[in-house]
């Protein structure tokens, strides 16, 4: 277990077990067989697990208000947690965000933000099920 060096604070032995599957989950994923996949496949399940987790996170400390401060700091510190992933969610317009690759303008063709941040609605037929090629999402503006 990688969180050995410092002592956890109160409320980790509540979340340890799930935490711990969400990094076993990353590392089958990444361990995944590629054969088959394109190039940009590969990382879409990693993405998803790292949303899922980070919305765990998020849902004890802002929707349930079960996670007090010091454990959040203490997952952030020790980069459990994706604090500016997290704080991205507490901005209007960000509450479902997929990941921050996906509102990086310079990592397109045009210097927009990805697909997936276009409502479904506002789409063209052609494009309603395009993912975004690097996080596999398909809408994350939509609602999750």
């Amino acid at each position: 277990r990688r969180l050995k060096r410092k002592r956890p604070p109160e409320g980790w032995d509540l979340i340890e077990e799930s935490i711990e599957d969400f990094e076993q989950q990353m590392k089958d994923a990444v361990a995944e067989e590629h054969e088959g996949k394109r190039k940009n496949e590969l990382t879409w399940r990693i993405h998803r697990i790292h949303w899922e987790k980070n919305r765990f996170i998020w849902d004890l400390r802002y929707k349930r208000k079960v996670m007090g401060d010091e454990l959040y700091d203490y997952l952030c510190r020790e980069k459990v947690a994706d604090q500016a992933l997290i704080s991205k969610w507490r901005k209007p317009g960000y509450e479902n965000l997929c990941s921050l690759l996906s509102i990086q303008k310079g990592d397109t063709n045009f210097g927009t933000a990805s697909i997936c941040r276009v409502p479904m609605a506002s789409r063209a037929p052609q494009q309603q099920l395009t993912p975004n090629v690097k996080t596999g999402c398909i809408s994350c503006v939509s609602g999750d």
